[in-house]
C-alpha cells in the first residue's frame, strides 16, 4: 500500500518517533507499505520553520535527503492536484492538509494522518 504521510507524521518519524502511536508504527513498519512524502510537506515545514514554529524546526533539506536515503518516494505537486482542491468540502482550512488530501485522492494513495479533522474527509485517509 502506498502511504502519503502528513507533515506531522513525517516530522515525528524523523525527529520524535516516540510521538507515533503503536498503530502508526505498525503501518509504517509494514513491509507492504511504500512510504511517500510530498513537496507539500517540505513547503509547509519551510514556511512554518521561517515563522519560528517550534515543532517545525527541522531543516527540510536534511529531512528530504534522509527520507530519500531511507527509501521513501517523493511526490511532486502537479496542476491536477491543485485543480482537484475544488472538489473537496471545506471541512478544514489548512491549505497544506487540503493539498495533501487532494494528492492522496488523485494519486490513489492513502493519506496517513494523526489529525482528526483531516480524517473527516471521505476517501483514502487513515487516522493513526
Amino acid at each position: 500500500m502506498r502511504l502519503l504521510l502528513d507533515t506531522h507524521i513525517l516530522l515525528w518519524v524523523a525527529a520524535t518517533p516516540d510521538r507515533l502511536t503503536q498503530a502508526a508504527q505498525n503501518v509504517l513498519n509494514d513491509p507492504d507499505s511504500t512510504l511517500v512524502f510530498s513537496a507539500v510537506n517540505l513547503w509547509e515545514i519551510s514556511i512554518k520553520r521561517s515563522l519560528g514554529r517550534a515543532s517545525f524546526q527541522v531543516d527540510p533539506r536534511i529531512l528530504r535527503h534522509r527520507a530519500l536515503s531511507h527509501g521513501y518516494e517523493e511526490l511532486n505537486i502537479v496542476s491536477e492536484h491543485a485543480i482537484f482542491l475544488d472538489t473537496l468540502p471545506m471541512l478544514h482550512r489548512d491549505p497544506f492538509d487540503r493539498l495533501l488530501i487532494a494528492q492522496a485522492t488523485f494519486e490513489g494513495m492513502t493519506l496517513l494522518t494523526a489529525d482528526k479533522t483531516v480524517a473527516q474527509y471521505s476517501g483514502p485517509i487513515r487516522l493513526v
